[in-house]
């Protein structure tokens, strides 16, 4: 099964690297492969956390797949898991954290794992998966820098 995981230290805080990630509706306007998202729930919850379930649309020349997943997004710890219910995947599991180092660095650690049901599938989107993952961190850091300003 792929697995990606990155550390990354950013000169932007935890709570706007939280936000960055949080604001799964933006996600077409800079992640790499996400042609659309739509929230069909959202629910908060006294704890502090919220859940979110989406359904993203991935695409890459002429292979386009949705899937739906539950985000649960925790703001008190800082930190932000992704689980997959339905789509094309056996398996897809995406979790965020992010650590504050300074007033104005964090460390945002980011780690996905993701396994396909069809095998044609898995070989026909695979690579490409593999290297928009290693990209989706970088995307992120650069996005923070447009929405807040350069670190």
């Amino acid at each position: 099964m792929p697995r990606f995981s990155s550390k990354r230290r950013v000169h932007h805080t935890a709570g706007q690297m939280f936000d960055l990630v949080a604001d799964v509706e933006r996600y077409p306007e800079f992640v790499p492969l996400c042609h659309s998202l739509k929230i069909r729930q959202r629910t908060p919850n006294p704890d502090g956390t919220e859940i979110v379930v989406a359904d993203m649309t991935v695409s890459f020349k002429l292979v386009r797949e949705s899937f739906t997943s539950r985000v649960t997004l925790d703001r008190p710890n800082l930190k932000i898991m992704v689980e997959y219910l339905k789509g094309p995947f056996s398996n897809l599991e995406n979790r965020w954290a992010f650590e504050p180092r300074s007033e104005t660095d964090c460390d945002v650690g980011f780690y996905l794992s993701y396994e396909f049901k069809s095998r044609m599938l898995g070989m026909l989107m695979g690579t490409m998966f593999d290297t928009a993952f290693q990209r989706f961190a970088g995307a992120f850091e650069k996005r923070a820098d447009v929405v807040y300003g350069k670190g």
